[in-house]
């Protein structure tokens, strides 16, 4: 992870930022914290043990178990901090239909983009967040098994380097092509962002060639394009797969993408895996860790905690308690 502040209790930053680095604690009085590296959608992100007056805690954070980093949940359920006085646990999926046995991986998710991506005849658009770095490495990954090369926007290229793994697919690979939309060119323009512009320049793709290309491509779709002239002029046969919360296609903020899509005719299937955990799996994980309280964080099913964890103890949100 890159160099990240940590804060002290009157609100001032150290001067000397301090890198978070997995299962190396962090020594700040009178706490010790210990970042644990989990799966998640999210890039770099972790979970703490904080440890004071001999008391322990761990905050779990967001996890699961089934994407590309699968191997670090096995890790913490083989070898867990021991001794846990209070686990805060997340339970997103707890009360969602069909999250108690498991969720389709990564690798499940590569498979399905490679037949979707061999059945479309023309460019397949992939609607999927940039930030959710392993869809982008799953999507890379099924585009060049299918022989297609993997076209990006300008925020999806600088999301990407800003990963600083040289692992992770990126604008100057030979698969790869930058494609800027008319709204990010103008957004270049207004705010002077032309070192952004410029730094892929030699994997450029321009409006005018995207028809050529249209069959040999997959392209990452953001609701931005739906303007864009050049991707206007390369929809024929053209498909999209929808790779988010399937909750998003029911609410408002997706109604104005979702009728430019059927305008066009252009087909949507959903190609989607969570990014937390399932129940079977925050199960494995509760027991592993073995707490003397499981306190519930991020769900809006808190009170079906105790239906699959032992030790659960509800706290208000906003209320001191002492472990």
């Amino acid at each position: 992870m890159k160099a990240a502040s940590v804060y002290v209790p009157n609100g001032q930053a150290f001067d000397n930022p301090r890198f978070i680095a997995h299962r190396k604690p962090i020594e700040i009085e009178p706490f010790r914290i210990t970042p644990f590296l989990v799966d998640h959608s999210a890039f770099d992100a972790y979970s703490l043990l904080v440890e004071a007056e001999g008391r322990q805690v761990f905050y779990s954070g967001d996890f699961r178990a089934h994407g590309r980093k699968g191997k670090l949940f096995e890790a913490t359920i083989e070898r867990p901090p021991g001794d846990i006085d209070v686990l805060l646990m997340e339970g997103t999926t707890i009360g969602r239909t069909g999250t108690d046995e498991g969720f389709p991986t990564e690798a499940d998710l590569e498979d399905e983009f490679v037949r979707a991506f061999r059945e479309t005849e023309g460019l397949h658009l992939v609607w999927a967040s940039a930030q959710n770095i392993d869809r982008m490495v799953t999507i890379f990954r099924a585009a060049r098994r299918t022989g297609r090369v993997l076209l990006i926007d300008l925020y999806t290229a600088v999301v990407l380097e800003a990963t600083g793994r040289a692992t992770i697919p990126q604008s100057d690979w030979p698969d790869v092509r930058l494609y800027i939309p008319h709204a990010q060119r103008v957004t270049i323009k207004q705010k002077g962002l032309f070192g952004d512009r410029d730094r892929p320049r030699e994997n450029r793709i321009f409006p005018e060639q995207l028809p050529g290309l249209k069959d040999r491509a997959v392209m990452m779709f953001r609701p931005l394009m739906m303007r864009d002239r050049g991707l206007a002029a390369a929809l024929d046969g053209a498909r999209v797969s929808f790779s988010m919360w399937q909750g998003y296609l029911k609410d408002e903020s997706t109604a104005r993408a979702r009728k430019w899509l059927d305008e066009r005719g252009i087909p949507l299937e959903v190609i989607h895996t969570s990014g937390h955990a399932s129940v079977a799996d925050l199960r494995r994980f509760a027991a592993a860790m073995s707490p003397r309280m499981l306190v519930p964080i991020h769900s809006f099913e808190t009170g079906r905690f105790g239906e699959f964890f032992d030790n659960v103890i509800r706290q208000k949100d906003g209320v001191w308690w002492e472990v």
